[in-house]
């Protein structure tokens, strides 16, 4: 496997490859891989020729106070992971050449970055929309995977990739959880062990609005307010949001039909988590 650290090295070695006949898979990242990643990189690898693991912690999407200088790094151990999962190559960039000094370009997806954790967090989206589009030009790949855990995040570049004409496949791919069900999460490593028996309630939330829309109901509002009820009974989550969204907008869902993403974001101690369900429900 190669480590690739220059954008124009990782263009040509790219192109190179769809011009002999290879397809290329790419999955983005900021490292300090589990086995979501993991799942992500196997995905490709069946599907694809050529994958590529891009590895950059991306300074534009951490807002004032959030954790950029602690986020957890281990290359070493990432390149393990990766090779054993048959990866071909890590693109590895520095900050300052995916921003040079002045950086003054930007991405803005609009509308569906206004609720969910768009409010939290000002400037993330447009941080991971600018990090996408810079690597879909320097890593021109047929398919690209991202995971379900950040559903969000997925909207975000499948509508970027329509409104700008990439011409990309985005995969998106379930998200895998521990054995007691919490989302698996770089962020999962700052938990104390209390916090993250704590922090399975919010899977277990996600599984009450499965079973009771599964028994009919459709009044959003009852289901998010039992899902609420549930989470404080964990005196140590702190939730952000607990929503109902229609799967396609990310609106707030009105009455609970097709596609309906159950969403939420809560502090566990230091760790801010968030997790989903997708349901799909008669129109």
């Amino acid at each position: 496997m190669r480590i690739v650290t220059a954008a124009g090295e990782m263009r040509r070695e790219a192109w190179e490859r769809r011009k002999g006949g290879d397809t290329v898979g790419l999955v983005p990242t900021m490292g300090f891989f589990h086995q979501g990643h993991i799942s992500l990189m196997r995905a490709a690898r069946d599907e694809c020729d050529f994958v590529v693991v891009s590895l950059f912690v991306n300074p534009t999407q951490f807002g004032p106070g959030e954790d950029l200088e602690d986020y957890p790094r281990d290359l070493a151990r990432d390149i393990e992971m990766a090779t054993q999962a048959g990866v071909d190559c890590i693109f590895h960039p520095r900050a300052e050449d995916m921003y040079p000094e002045p950086y003054l370009t930007y991405v803005m997806v609009e509308g569906i970055t206004d609720g969910l954790c768009g409010p939290a967090r000002p400037g993330h989206f447009r941080g991971v929309a600018t990090v996408v589009a810079k690597l879909f030009n320097i890593i021109p790949a047929d398919r690209a995977y991202f995971g379900l855990k950040d559903a969000q995040q997925v909207q975000v570049i499948r509508r970027m990739v329509r409104d700008l004409d990439f011409d990309v496949e985005i995969v998106a791919c379930p998200t895998l959880r521990e054995d007691d069900g919490l989302a698996m999460s770089s962020r999962n490593i700052y938990l104390e062990p209390d916090e993250r028996k704590a922090a399975t309630v919010l899977y277990r939330s996600l599984q009450l609005a499965q079973r009771l829309s599964g028994e009919g109901e459709r009044d959003p509002q009852k289901i998010t307010e039992a899902m609420r009820g549930l989470i404080a009974q964990e005196p140590l989550v702190h939730p952000e949001y607990v929503e109902a969204v229609d799967w396609n907008t990310l609106a707030p869902a009105g009455e609970l039909r097709g596609q309906v993403l159950f969403a939420l974001a809560a502090r566990v101690g230091n760790a801010r988590l968030i997790d989903n369900v997708l349901i799909e429900l008669p129109e």
